[in-house]
């Protein structure tokens, strides 16, 4: 394991980046009392599947039909979804 700082890694990152690649353990130490751990994610943790895709679809196109929407027809509705 390999611990850093913020600065270190913004220095490097190409260098960690390849460690992490290689099964190395890295953590980022961010000030005195925080800390990052980088693990490398893999491509099925970030893509949905084909049939999840569909599924995903399918189930937004039958709460549409149901008229489970919120309408945006100006920048305050938009800012009013948003929390903002």
């Amino acid at each position: 394991m390999i611990v850093i700082s913020s600065r270190e890694f913004r220095d490097n990152q190409k260098k960690y980046f390849d460690l992490i690649d290689k099964n190395e353990q890295v953590i980022v130490q961010r000030g005195k009392n925080q800390s990052y751990k980088l693990v490398a994610v893999q491509r099925e943790e970030t893509l949905l599947t084909e049939a999840e895709f569909y599924a995903k679809i399918n189930h937004s196109l039958k709460e549409s039909q149901q008229g489970k929407i919120t309408e945006i027809k100006s920048s305050e509705d938009f800012k009013t979804l948003l929390g903002l």
